[in-house]
């Protein structure tokens, strides 16, 4: 039992393991490796994958909706050129240049068919704005880069929202959420 450390005593078969009781070990965070209880360490979500079949259209979609940029290489090749990047696997990164959001090429997608739950949509975003203003701007973004509005929730008191869904028929939300003080 050793997680290549020496004295790390953590199983690394699949024998029961008392959570509650478990041995110190080494683990991985943002600012490098520190001692830390094993049950205090979770992973982090480092991006959402969307699958579509034409990758770079649904990648150049977010990519103009949320203001991201394409990962080093990713971006589109000049001139017509052959798009081999965009046949496979697009990565953009937020503002802030941490990858947030991938687009895999695939062959065959059912788009969902919410809020018809013969097709679900196994999985959406949630956006959020900071006022209804803003939320007027981003719906005409959306649909102006090709969102369709799949229903329209701005009269409702609790959460003040709008479904879209974007090219590829991936339901996504716009949500008024104000900053918290």
């Amino acid at each position: 039992m050793s997680l290549g450390r020496p004295g790390a005593d953590i199983p690394t078969t699949n024998e029961a393991v008392d959570f509650d009781r478990r041995p110190r070990s080494a683990c991985a965070t943002p600012t490098g490796w520190h001692d830390r209880d094993v049950s205090e360490s979770f992973a982090e979500l480092r991006a959402v994958v969307l699958d579509a079949t034409d990758a770079r259209e649904l990648a150049e979609f977010y990519r103009r909706l949320l203001g991201y940029t394409y990962r080093p290489g990713d971006e589109p090749p000049a001139g017509g050129a052959p798009d081999a990047e965009g046949e496979e696997w697009l990565v953009l990164l937020d503002r802030g240049g941490e990858a947030r959001l991938a687009v895999q090429q695939v062959d065959e997608l059912s788009p969902p068919t919410w809020p018809d739950p013969a097709v679900p949509q196994q999985l959406h975003l949630d956006l959020t704005v900071p006022t209804l203003a803003e939320l007027d701007v981003q719906h005409e973004r959306a649909l102006g880069l090709g969102a369709s509005l799949l229903q329209d929730r701005v009269d409702d008191p609790v959460e003040t929202l709008r479904v879209y869904a974007d090219p590829a028929g991936h339901p996504f939300c716009i949500i008024v959420e104000p900053p918290r003080s």
